[in-house]
């Protein structure tokens, strides 16, 4: 979901690219859902494992869960890391990943513009 709305959100200036420490194959069926209803859905979206992406520069590197803050790899490059924190909506209500939704948009995307679209 982070990678959308950044992209939605911010996109005019920069990129996200997302990936989680270990992938399930296949995106939640109600994230899926839920960006779909919002215009934010695209194709394109998938999961991937953090070795796909690990090589790429990035200006900023973002961890949302606990999880990935404790076990995300080094990337090569010398890049400045955040993270904010949120509960895991999977295998909870769909109602979850509204509000999952709604507390990273308003606590994680003002974090990233100040950081990189300033």
């Amino acid at each position: 979901m982070a990678e959308a709305m950044i992209n939605t959100y911010l996109g005019e200036c920069i990129e996200a690219q997302s990936s989680g420490v270990k992938a399930s194959g296949r995106v939640n069926p109600h994230a899926e859902a839920l960006l779909k209803s919002k215009g934010q859905w695209r194709e394109t979206y998938r999961s991937k494992v953090i070795e796909e992406v690990q090589n790429n520069p990035f200006d900023l590197i973002v961890t949302v869960c606990d999880h990935a803050k404790e076990t995300c790899p080094v990337f090569p490059y010398a890049v400045q890391t955040i993270h904010i924190g949120f509960e895991d909506p999977s295998g909870k209500a769909v109602e979850k990943y509204e509000e999952t939704y709604e507390l990273m948009r308003k606590e994680l995307l003002p974090e990233i513009e100040k950081i990189l679209c300033n």
